[in-house]
């Protein structure tokens, strides 16, 4: 095993286990504990340090999906996966993955450029349907076990869709579990085939058919209408509790020069069959957890600069090969073979197993500061959008209230009026009559009063023939007059903003142009009242600027930022605004000082590393407190130019962290956990040591 990827798995390993006299299974963090929080006399942290606890569910079309678009999530979540599934309060964290086709393509399994497996075999959608099987089989026993041959036991169940599903248990780890669906797949990314998800999906078949695979225990034939993929997907969710869901993108969008989906078909109406089943799920089963979801960029990934440190892209790549049955040994025992072959003459896809991408809710602006001493935080759970509050400092959360209104996608944001009031924006998902992504906000009705209705802004895009509705989450910013702003990528990957006139109503979407802008735009106003908004390209950073109130906003103008990863995250420093983004292919945060230059254009500063070493996705703010993913997929502090290697909580989260500095100097970290709880840590210039907690004490038995 080559030297970087023994470093890799001894790394994911590090979450260590124990079991204390209350026999709740906790991870050993190194941190401050309950007692020790007690008497430091601050209530606000006298609560049980955060361990991982939880049931993770994804779903994907494809075997495959999931190692490239999903990892390394998935092999950190591994690492740490303890209990038992489906049991309520067992603790630890359970891992099932839902397959939602076959993947049989043309039933040839050989790599790109030929050399069949087996030359003598025709083409089989059955036997290459079973080596993608093992190959998948294979490559999880690998990352949970690290044995590739880890036996598994395969039976069938039946689903609540009224046909029937192979369920894998990994026998030495029995809280990882497969799921087969093993319905007929589109067999080509873009083509209008009726008979496939996205047919199934718009009327044009009744029922969608299996492909078995030929080893698989189940036997029997079977077709799904559209109403049955979705009770299937449900049931198989109401087996799990999930506290979190991983699913594909649902809106991947199309190239602007070909019309094209940036995304293969499968993907794009797979993930959306997984949002009516979440939302029918959420429905109809009320005692059960509390889940959030995340959702995973696909083909689009291969376009973008990498966003994995070349040690962590390895060992990803090192999986796919186990799965793409690289060596050839029949270790398996399986006639159909031992992988997938297809992906062995490339196991790296098309660019895509260097990154990971979040294609919502990786945005750092979720956690605001309302009137002196208060916090509010908001994530979407159960498709509704939960509200946590803190009162006073240190003070006491409590929450989460849910927000009427379902629908709500991931990736909250907020804008802080005046007079203290806060505004959360999000985008809202309609599944009938026609799919269907608008803009939405809620508002305060006083400073720390109750929020009001939802209020729909609509979309940007007037020309949406399937529904495709790629925009991003909003951005938005009030001013002092007290009128809102939300700004948005539209799928055209230009910017839209629409502003609240002042009777109170909105105009009409307003062009700001760009190009190839990616991710979420982000808002922040300098010391002079300068509104600042930034956007990511494929190749630097975009700057727009209001150099006035009530004055029109300016750009875009070319930044000279370097290359990104994509996420972007904005503060307020003095007379500027201060950048945060990962380096490609090392995740390293750095950082740069943006001022209004001559004539109000941005004018970057040098870019320096602000601390922190390798990891993923967006960077959290609090003052000179910085918090992210480490390489080992765990939150993590570290200080602005502080040492390279993260302070790691060992806890796995959803989402992206979020960061407030308050009056006082002390800086408040918050990060959705796998769970589906808010966990915080509040650090002091005179306690700067990351005490991670429940932000709300758990109920008491």
């Amino acid at each position: 095993m080559p030297l970087a990827r023994r470093h890799f798995l001894l790394a994911a390993l590090l979450p260590v286990f124990t079991v204390g006299a209350t026999g709740v299974l906790a991870i050993a963090t190194g941190e401050q504990t309950s007692a020790e929080a007690t008497q430091d006399g601050n209530p606000a942290t006298a609560l049980p340090a955060s361990v991982t606890a939880g049931s993770v569910v994804q779903v994907v079309a494809h075997p495959d999906d999931d190692l490239f678009f999903m990892n390394p999530d998935l092999s950190r979540t591994l690492a740490g996966a303890t209990g038992t599934p489906g049991t309520p309060g067992t603790p630890g964290t359970t891992l099932t993955t839902v397959y939602l086709t076959s993947g049989e393509a043309d039933g040839r399994n050989e790599a790109r450029g030929g050399g069949a497996w087996d030359p003598e075999q025709p083409a089989d959608r059955a036997h290459y349907a079973e080596a993608r099987q093992n190959g998948i089989r294979a490559a999880y026993a690998q990352m949970a076990t690290g044995d590739r041959t880890s036996v598994w036991k395969r039976t069938a169940i039946p689903t609540e869709g009224g046909g029937f599903a192979e369920l894998d248990v990994l026998v030495a780890r029995p809280e990882v579990n497969l799921v087969w669906l093993q319905l007929r797949e589109a067999r080509n990314p873009t083509a209008d085939n009726p008979d496939s998800l996205r047919g199934l999906w718009h009327g044009k078949i009744p029922a969608l058919g299996a492909q078995l695979s030929s080893g698989s225990p189940v036997k029997q034939p079977y077709a799904y209408t559209k109403d049955q993929v979705v009770r299937a997907i449900a049931g198989i969710l109401a087996r799990y509790r999930p506290t979190t869901i991983r699913m594909q993108d649902p809106s991947p969008g199309r190239y602007p020069e070909t019309g094209k989906y940036t995304d293969h078909q499968d993907h794009m109406y797979g993930a959306r069959f997984v949002q009516a089943a979440t939302a029918a799920y959420a429905d109809r089963i009320t005692d059960r957890p509390r889940f959030t979801v995340q959702s995973y960029l696909g083909y689009h990934n291969g376009s973008l600069p990498h966003s994995l440190d070349p040690q962590t892209a390895e060992t990803k790549i090192g999986f796919l090969k186990t799965y793409a049955w690289h060596d050839r040994e029949n270790h398996c025992g399986s006639p159909s073979g031992c992988g997938d072959r297809k992906v062995a003459g490339s196991p790296t896809g098309r660019n895509w197993a260097q990154s990971l991408r979040y294609a919502r809710g990786d945005n750092a602006s979720w956690l605001t500061a309302g009137t002196p001493g208060r916090l509010w935080a908001f994530a979407a759970l159960d498709g509704r959008m939960a509200v946590w509050t803190r009162e006073g400092t240190p003070g006491r959360w409590t929450g989460p209230a849910l927000l009427p209104g379902g629908g709500i996608d991931p990736g909250a944001s907020t804008a802080r009026f005046p007079d203290g009031r806060i505004a959360v924006l999000a985008t809202r998902t309609t599944l009938h009559p026609d799919y269907r992504r608008e803009v939405v906000y809620a508002v305060q009705t006083a400073p720390d009063g109750p929020f009001g209705p939802w209020q729909s802004l609509d979309t940007p895009e007037t020309a949406d023939d399937e529904g495709t509705s790629a925009i991003s989450a909003p951005a938005g910013a009030a001013s002092p007059d007290g009128r809102l702003t939300v700004y948005v990528r539209d799928s055209r990957r230009t910017l839209r903003a629409r502003e609240q006139q002042p009777d109170g109503t909105f105009g009409p979407w307003q062009q700001l142009g760009g190009e190839d802008l990616q991710g979420d735009p982000a808002t922040a106003t300098d010391s002079a009242g300068r509104l600042h908004l930034y956007a990511t390209t494929g190749k630097t950073v975009l700057g727009w600027i209001r150099p006035a109130p009530g004055a029109p906003l300016q750009g875009p103008f070319p930044t000279g930022l370097p290359t990104t990863t994509v996420p972007l995250t904005v503060a307020p420093e003095g007379a500027g605004i201060r950048l945060y983004f990962r380096r490609p292919d090392s995740g390293v945060v750095r950082t740069a000082l943006v001022t209004a230059g001559n004539g109000g254009k941005p004018q970057a500063s040098s870019v320096s590393e602000a601390g922190g070493r390798a990891g993923y996705g967006a960077v959290g703010v609090a003052g000179r407190t910085l918090s992210g993913r480490a390489t080992t997929g765990t939150v993590s502090t570290t200080g602005l130019g502080g040492p390279p290697a993260w302070t790691e909580s060992k806890m796995l989260y959803a989402g992206a962290p979020a960061g407030v500095l308050e009056q006082a100097g002390a800086a408040t970290t918050a990060v959705l956990g796998l769970d589906a709880e808010l966990h915080i840590t509040t650090t002091t210039p005179g306690r700067p040591r990351p005490i991670w907690h429940r932000a709300v004490a758990p109920p008491q038995p």
